[in-house]
């Protein structure tokens, strides 16, 4: 049930997160908006301290390594380039369904050779329906 859930939140939140950037006005600056946007994110993040509280906050600092700078680096640069390709006149139906398949067929070598992960002859299947599909999505839409 924890499985269904944690996938049920991250599918809500990824959908919200495409309807508010698709909504964010074109004449705002893109640096102050996603300034504001990672303000908010701090703030909401201050308070998972309540579910989540530190033991020790030196302690958990230290505990960090490079990817958790990293993956700050990197939303930066998905939230940048999904603004960016709204503007530039991507579609909502179009643009997250191309992005993540595209991310998706990025990440099987990666979980393969870095994180010795296994394919099933069906992970295989499903994985060709997602070339063929991100295929046909992208045949006549240009944006």
């Amino acid at each position: 049930m924890i499985l269904i859930l944690t996938a049920g939140l991250a599918i809500l939140s990824s959908t919200l997160y495409h309807v508010f950037q698709k909504s964010t006005p074109a004449e705002v600056n893109p640096a102050l908006s996603l300034l504001v946007t990672y303000g908010t994110a701090a703030i909401a993040t201050l308070g998972l301290f309540i579910f989540y509280p530190p033991q020790n906050l030196a302690a958990d600092f230290a505990k960090l390594n490079w990817a958790s700078y990293a993956l700050g680096l990197s939303i930066v640069g998905l939230e940048l380039g999904i603004l960016l390709a709204y503007r530039f006149g991507w579609q909502i139906s179009l643009l997250g369904v191309v992005v993540h398949i595209a991310a998706a067929l990025l990440l099987l070598p990666i979980g393969l050779i870095l994180f010795r992960e296994k394919l099933t002859p069906l992970n295989l299947l499903g994985i060709l329906l997602c070339i063929v599909g991100l295929v046909l999505v992208n045949w006549q839409n240009k944006p």
